[in-house]
């Protein structure tokens, strides 16, 4: 990740936008070795843009909806699991030696059972009175051999202490045998005829204490009896005092309402919720909720920024979510300036033309780098979408020398691929009022007032009347359901080079009078000769606004 830069055009993105990603990063990575540029898209394509990148043969770049950090971002504790089964001596130790309070308990398919701190395992030291809590946990043999330092004499190390209580044989020998039940754990010292007294009561498990060896007799009979035999140097004090941490930690780990994270959630989002809670360190799950690490409220400081290149558009409110936590290295773009801000001063190339293509082709041509065929196709067909094939008033001779010479490189007829692509965006059918409006979508604001505008263009008066009604109904829908004053659509035709322009919202109709000193309208606006969002369509609003 710490390499990657994501090239970005702006939300609901249009065939500039998504062809200037692409060929941008293109070019990056042909001048650097040191980064990988990764093109992306902040939304859906549209009909126009999924025929183009079809007809050139280029992939589809992958959605980025948010480029907030994320915990993927951070260099995150890959602190390996533990299993449920391990002692709370082995426990503790893991902690001292791994410098952690927190161990996660993870199952061998990888799933996370549960969390154990070092406060859970202080409280089983402080608060244990119950001496038939080693069997209750169904302690394994070998926890208790590993915990005493001792030596398996007799038994199945891997099998559980079930039944029964943990019981001192320290009382005289007549008072033994009532001491001892059937199925207890007892703990005796270095006395052969204790020993075997323990033995024939039914234990079934003896600890020796002080002793590495036994007499013959006590292991034939703990043989007899079916009895596992361990010896341990410890004398009987010490054994009675560690003997409960060899108890597995899934006794006492947190098992339920465990506050676990994502690697796709955002720090933000992480941050709000480690203020609720005292914990210290978290589990960090991935997305079939397998462990993957642990992260703390210091590991969030070393937060690594998604790096970001933004085309196409340089308003905040038309770049992907989380624009504000990324990195922002360089804007290139076409439009008027907008109210995105940087903390750090950055590359920004903003110039009067048709498209954000023509741009970066001229980019390529100053750094000396070699256009492919697929790269030429694209950014032509960009230039040709933009300025609706040099009919806008956007576009300058140098869009239309531009997206010439690029055809020639791609072998294809600047007329027949303009008319193809717009044929694809002109194929309404099976496609849904939201759809259509999301395809070329965009928000502006000016002051107090914020308005959305989407464009709709087709070669045919007739598909787009076979679809201004749908359109009105939708528009109602996004202005009901946003913080927007006003919502209008740009109904373009291309060949007569004029835009119906329907609108919704309590003052939209006198937005556009004030702005094209026009009566006010009812229904809709007929614009002669406006094809241009950008440049004939906003700025008037703009003017009036401010007015």
């Amino acid at each position: 990740m710490s390499n990657s830069v994501y090239i970005i055009g702006h939300k609901n993105p249009d065939t500039d936008s998504i062809c200037a990603a692409i060929a941008y990063a293109h070019l990056k990575n042909a001048l650097s070795d040191k980064e990988n540029f990764i093109p992306k898209k902040a939304g859906p394509l549209n009909e126009e843009t999924r025929y183009v990148l079809e007809r050139f043969n280029i992939p589809e770049p992958e959605t980025i909806q948010d480029v907030g950090a994320q915990l993927m971002d951070i260099e995150y504790r890959r602190l390996e699991g533990v299993d449920g089964h391990i002692s709370l001596k082995k426990a503790w130790e893991l902690m001292i030696d791994r410098d952690v309070v927190t161990l996660p308990v993870v199952a061998k398919t990888g799933k996370l059972e549960g969390v154990i701190v070092n406060g859970d395992i202080a409280y089983s030291y402080m608060d244990i009175y119950d001496n038939s809590i080693l069997s209750r946990a169904r302690t394994q043999y070998s926890n208790i051999i590993s915990t005493l330092n001792g030596n398996l004499i007799y038994g199945n190390p891997h099998a559980y202490f079930v039944k029964g209580s943990v019981v001192i044989a320290s009382s005289n020998r007549e008072d033994l045998k009532e001491d001892i039940n059937r199925d207890d754990l007892a703990i005796v010292g270095n006395i052969t005829a204790r020993q075997l007294i323990c033995i024939e009561s039914g234990c079934s498990c003896l600890v020796v204490c002080g002793a590495s060896t036994v007499d013959p007799e006590v292991e034939k009979r703990a043989k007899e009896h079916q009895v596992v035999l361990i010896t341990t140097e410890y004398d009987t004090f010490t054994v009675a005092r560690l003997i409960h941490q060899s108890m597995p930690i899934r006794q006492f780990m947190k098992r339920e309402d465990i506050v676990s994270f994502e690697l796709d959630d955002y720090v933000d989002d992480v941050r709000d919720i480690m203020r609720t809670v005292r914990h210290r360190d978290f589990p960090i799950l991935d997305e079939n909720r397998h462990y993957v690490g642990m992260v703390s409220r210091r590991l969030l400081l070393n937060m690594q920024k998604k790096k970001v290149i933004l085309v196409d558009h340089n308003e905040k409110s038309q770049a992907v979510d989380g624009i504000e936590q990324a990195d922002v290295l360089e804007i290139i773009d076409h439009h008027r300036l907008g109210s995105l801000e940087t903390v750090s001063p950055i590359y920004f190339r903003n110039q009067p033309l048709g498209s954000t293509a023509t741009i970066i082709s001229l980019m390529y041509q100053e750094k000396e780098v070699e256009i492919p065929k697929n790269i030429a196709g694209l950014l032509c067909s960009a230039i040709l979408s933009d300025t609706l094939m040099f009919r806008s008033p956007t576009c300058t001779p140098t869009d239309e020398a531009r997206a010439k010479e690029l055809a020639e490189i791609a072998g294809v007829d600047v007329t027949e691929l303009a008319t193809s692509m717009f044929e694809a965006a002109s194929d309404f059918k099976d496609r849904t009022a939201d759809q259509i409006f999301h395809q070329d979508y965009k928000v502006f604001a000016s002051g107090d007032i914020k308005f959305g505008v989407a464009q709709v263009s087709s070669i045919s008066k007739g598909q787009l009347n076979s679809i201004k009604q749908d359109l009105k109904i939708y528009m109602n829908t996004v202005l009901n359901s946003s913080d927007l004053n006003a919502v209008f659509v740009m109904l373009t035709d291309i060949l007569n080079e004029s835009t119906e322009l329907l609108f919704v919202g309590g003052e939209a109709d006198k937005i556009i009078a004030d702005a094209f000193r026009m009566p006010v309208a009812v229904e809709s606006y007929i614009l002669d000769g406006v094809v241009s969002r950008k440049k004939q369509l906003i700025p008037p609003i703009m003017e009036s606004l401010q007015e």
